[in-house]
């Protein structure tokens, strides 16, 4: 059912131009999106979002940020990771100490890592190719620590701490492991929870 209602909203985007609203109407809709998203009713959701995301920048910015969050919300409920980062990314742009985002952003870059950890765990004799492989697993480790360690600071939790402990094992970075709670401390005064409508 979700899958069809998504298939609509793509088929929304591509036939549907943006019209002219102006930003009362453009407000309405985002009023009557997230009214149909609380009470679940799913087959509204695609027009509303295909009428509001080529006038989302009429959208005051809180509501803005509210409305790219829910759009995420939803592809990353979907297991669509790829779109759920885009709005997620949109999202840690106007709102980067909202760290809900950020934990989600820093599982969907974790959850890349596996592709590249196969290859690395696979047997081969060429040292020059696992080097590289090594260079990338690396390189997308940072990218998941960043938001993992934001998450960790502002809602502490064992999974998320095994999982940055791990990836800094796995990269050989004791340094960076030695100096987390630190980081964490720092980063723990900006934490935003909910985002303001």
């Amino acid at each position: 059912m979700v899958k069809q209602l998504f298939l609509l909203l793509s088929f929304y985007l591509l036939v549907t131009t943006a019209s002219a609203q102006t930003a009362e109407s453009v407000y309405d809709d985002y009023l009557n999106f997230n009214l149909a998203r609380l009470q679940g009713e799913n087959e509204k959701l695609p027009p509303l979002i295909a009428r509001l995301l080529p006038n989302a920048d009429k959208l005051p910015d809180k509501a803005r940020t509210n409305f790219y969050y829910a759009i995420g919300k939803i592809y990353e409920d979907r297991r669509d990771y790829k779109n759920a980062e885009v709005y997620y990314l949109k999202v840690a742009q106007l709102q980067p100490d909202y760290y809900v985002v950020q934990r989600g952003l820093g599982y969907i870059y974790f959850d890349r890592l596996k592709d590249i950890e196969e290859k690395l765990n696979a047997e081969t004799k060429d040292m020059y190719h696992n080097q590289q492989l090594f260079e990338q697993y690396k390189t997308a480790a940072k990218k998941a620590l960043i938001y993992l360690e934001k998450a960790e600071a502002c809602d502490p939790d064992p999974n998320t701490r095994t999982i940055i402990n791990l990836l800094y094992k796995n990269i050989k970075d004791t340094k960076g492991l030695n100096s987390l709670d630190e980081r964490l401390k720092l980063l723990r005064n900006h934490c935003v929870d909910l985002l303001p409508e």
